[in-house]
């Protein structure tokens, strides 16, 4: 397991230069196999994911549930660096998710990022006044997680411009 950590390690201060740590993705669907292709996907990126199949579980995680939680944002006291999340959901859609995190003082500074299988202008132009940080059409590729991970950057590294996230 050292070795492993060592290269994930390598890779992120070499690739990201964003420090010790993989960046951790909370990942949000209710469909098991969008849930483990994305996971898949940032896990191929050195990124540290915790998968959610509804918005109540991602609440709950996040410590915005019932309980509360400590001051890091999640119940186990990991620092989630994303949120990327599907959109329709039963239950809680993603867009009601994006808005409980941006209501909360904690979280409302972790970029959401919300996904979804339907080209829908409306939807995507809702998400993105609310605050989501990019809305991605699936099926979910390595270009787009290559995308998010410039979003991370920008996020963790101020002085970043995003200036090479262009392009999918």
């Amino acid at each position: 397991m050292a070795s492993s950590s060592s290269a994930t390690l390598s890779s992120l201060s070499n690739g990201l230069g964003l420090g010790e740590e993989a960046l951790h993705v909370l990942a949000v669907d209710d469909n098991i196999i969008d849930r483990k292709l994305i996971e898949l996907l940032l896990k191929k990126s050195d990124c540290k994911v915790t998968t959610a199949e509804n918005g109540a579980r991602a609440l709950e995680y996040l410590g915005l549930g019932d309980e509360k939680a400590s001051c890091t944002g999640s119940k186990t006291g990991s620092t989630i660096n994303m949120i990327i999340t599907d959109y329709s959901m039963p239950g809680m859609t993603g867009y009601e998710l994006l808005k409980k995190i941006k209501e909360s003082s904690k979280m409302k500074e972790v970029p959401v990022v919300i996904m979804s299988s339907e080209n829908i202008p409306t939807r995507i132009n809702k998400c993105l006044q609310e605050g989501a940080e990019e809305f991605m059409l699936k099926p979910i590729q390595q270009s787009d997680v290559k995308k998010l991970r410039c979003h991370m950057m920008k996020l963790n590294k101020p002085s970043y411009n995003g200036r090479f996230c262009m392009g999918r």
